[in-house]
């Protein structure tokens, strides 16, 4: 059986959702290097767009990592 990778996890849930946090991937898939993978997927080919917010209770900031497709690309 083949090893699931963290590029493979994070590409298969950035395919099915509307992204991905680092919190979320650390907490989900035990991702400490989030930034950096989704650096390298994007230096490998990847359209991987990184969307700015706030938190609207705490005010903490954070980036919301999307998947864009070839059909989001005019």
């Amino acid at each position: 059986m083949a090893k699931t990778t963290q590029y493979d996890m994070i590409l298969k849930h950035l395919k099915a959702t509307k992204g991905l946090t680092q919190r979320e991937a650390l907490l989900d898939y035990s991702i400490q290097s989030f930034p950096k993978r989704i650096s390298e997927l994007r230096k490998i080919g990847y359209r991987i767009d990184g969307i700015k917010s706030r938190h609207p209770v705490t005010g903490q900031r954070y980036t919301r990592y999307v998947w864009r497709s070839a059909e989001d690309v005019a």
